[in-house]
Order: C-alpha cells, then structure tokens, then sequence
C-alpha cells in the first residue's frame, strides 16, 4: 500500500525543518557530498560543506548544479567575487577531517588548514584544492537564479573547466570511485510521518555497484 502526502504532517508541523521543506525529510533522497573551496577577499582559503547538487553534460560543456546556496555565507560571496572554485570529493576516511570545516569558518580562518586538510593550488582557476579528496572538480561561476522569488538561498550552475582525479580511483580495477573508498551521499533526516516523534539522524552513505549494464 502507498501513502500519499501533499500537506505537511501533522506529526511533523512543529518540526525545525532549519529552512528545508518537510519533504526533503520525507523522501530523503540521497545527494552527493562534497567541499567547495574557494579564497577568500582576505586571501585565506574558504572550505564549505555541501550538499544537493547534480552534475551532467552535453557536448559543450559539463556542468554543476548546486541547488542550495546561502546568501548570507562565505560560499556565495566569494564565488560572487572571484567566480572561481573547487569542488572536492571526499571518501569516508577524511569525512571527518571535511565536516571540522563547518566549525572552522571564521573570516580570517584558513578553513581547509584548520580542519587538519591540505591546501593546494588548482590548475586552471583561482581557488584551493584539498589534496587529500580523490576528485577536485575546478569550476567557473556560470549563472544563479532564486527557486522561489526573494529565497534566503539560491540555484548557482558552474561549468566544470578541469578534472583532478587519484589514479587508483579512476581505474575500477583498482579501488575505484564506489564503495567505502568512493563518493559519499548525504541521506538529509528520513523520516516516516507515522512514527516521527520529534528526533531523527542525518546519515552518510556509499553507493555500491549493483549491476553490469553491457557494454556501449
């Protein structure tokens, strides 16, 4: 039997959603985890722990969608001033060292340094990359748009101009990109309205390979 739901709750109206909709909690859909790094008007490296994004391509070009960015946070201003950033994927053994970054955020903190990470330079844009993530994706600012007019937070597209990726990741016969070694997922509170009594966890977890679809 299937539920439906196109009203909140009721079990779920006194909920601090922490301005989500109660439906992210509902569906919990995975979405991939990474850090955007980026400098700072001061110089210092800037390190945000992300979420809700999605990336895909087309013969001109390959593209990043982060669907949830603050305006009022250090992300969002310095990719409004300097256009350029990195965004860095980590794999279950450095999660910890990354989510220190949401503590070590002050203006006049090198965020990625602090957190016990590596700053390097990027290849081709003006930001750092954390040389302990597997996958550093450089991008440039593109466009944004709010979802909702007058949003506390906004959808920004950045076009992916350089791929860094570890070798033994790239290559499946090795260690490769899934697993415990690979891509790291944010499941944001799942919630069953029926049961919910006010307390939930967020979870972080793997994709593993399921099945060979041929090849093409």
């Amino acid at each position: 039997m299937k539920k439906e739901f196109s009203s909140i709750p009721q079990s779920m109206k006194k909920m601090e959603t922490y301005g989500f909709s109660w439906m992210d909690f509902v569906t919990a859909i995975p979405a991939p985890l990474f850090v955007a790094t980026s400098y700072k008007s001061n110089g210092k490296p800037n390190a945000c722990l992300q979420s809700w994004a999605c990336f895909n391509g087309s013969p001109r070009g390959f593209y990043a969608i982060l669907s949830s960015i603050n305006k009022a946070g250090h992300l969002y201003k310095t990719l409004k001033e300097k256009n350029e950033v990195v965004l860095n994927f980590p794999s279950a053994d450095i999660y910890d060292l990354c989510s220190a970054t949401i503590r070590n955020n002050g203006f006049d903190d090198d965020e990625i340094t602090l957190s016990g990470l590596t700053a390097e330079p990027a290849s081709t844009v003006h930001a750092p990359r954390i040389k302990e993530c597997f996958l550093n994706l450089e991008c440039r600012y593109l466009w944004e748009r709010e979802i909702v007019e007058g949003d506390t937070h906004v959808l920004i597209c950045l076009e992916v101009v350089n791929i860094c990726i570890d070798e033994a990741h790239i290559d499946e016969a090795v260690q490769g990109r899934y697993n415990e070694s690979g891509y790291l997922y944010n499941i944001h509170y799942p919630i069953n309205p029926d049961n919910y009594h006010g307390k939930s966890n967020d979870w972080i977890a793997i994709l593993k390979k399921y099945r060979d679809m041929g090849e093409y």
